[in-house]
């Protein structure tokens, strides 16, 4: 799965940091997602569309 939460996060003018403590998570959880190494679970990608008040399919895209 690919995201769009670095460039989201940067646009909002937020650190990593301050993400991870807007979305309930530990910075490193952050830094996962960012790298492509975690997909997180629903109820976090929800909060995350919620935080940047954008639908699901623009910040996951699955990959090809």
């Amino acid at each position: 799965m690919e995201n769009n939460l670095k460039a989201l996060r940067e646009q909002a003018g937020l650190s990593q940091g301050e993400c991870a403590s807007a979305l309930g998570v530990s910075r490193q959880t952050v830094i996962s997602i960012e790298k492509g190494h975690f997909d997180p679970r629903l109820s976090l990608a929800f909060r995350i569309g919620r935080l940047f008040a954008v639908p699901l399919d623009e910040v996951f895209t699955p990959e090809d």
